[in-house]
């Protein structure tokens, strides 16, 4: 399934894919909002199914969004076939719709965010590639429901 317009969604689940882990936001697309939630640990782009099982079951989401990374010239690269089977695994698991929203550039923004909020005080610990992986999605989120509107 494939819902690019997001029509009478409510609970979305947003997906940063990597190789090593898999960050995760929730959104609301009636309050327009976003949250990182957590980190799934991956391996080899292969995540932690028991754990997503579980956070699918917890938050039923109306739909998920993954994050689809291009080159700076839009062409696609070898992570984009990752993530595209990643979505297909996913389709194959849950009856949940699935879209995908151009995600360039989210985790280096999630990780200067972070580091910003470090500097200014409002972080105070490490910041951690879990941390970035989350917020990364959250801005996967935030772009999609922009996009919608």
């Amino acid at each position: 399934m494939n819902n690019q317009q997001g029509s009478r969604t409510s609970c979305i689940l947003a997906l940063d894919f990597g190789l090593r882990r898999i960050g995760v936001a929730t959104a609301n697309s009636l309050t327009n909002t976003a949250n990182a939630l957590t980190t799934i640990t991956a391996r080899d782009g292969q995540p932690d199914w028991a754990l997503m099982d579980q956070l699918i079951e917890e938050w039923q989401p109306d739909i998920l969004v993954l994050g689809l990374p291009y080159n700076i010239d839009n062409s696609e690269s070898e992570m984009t076939a990752r993530v595209r089977e990643f979505q297909q695994q996913l389709a194959d698991r849950y009856a949940i719709s699935i879209a995908t929203t151009d995600e360039r550039y989210t985790s280096a923004e999630a990780e200067a965010l972070m580091k910003a909020a470090r500097i200014k005080g409002t972080k105070t610990k490490r910041v951690t590639k879990g941390e970035i992986d989350a917020l990364a999605a959250q801005l996967i989120a935030e772009q999609w429901l922009h996009k919608i509107k």
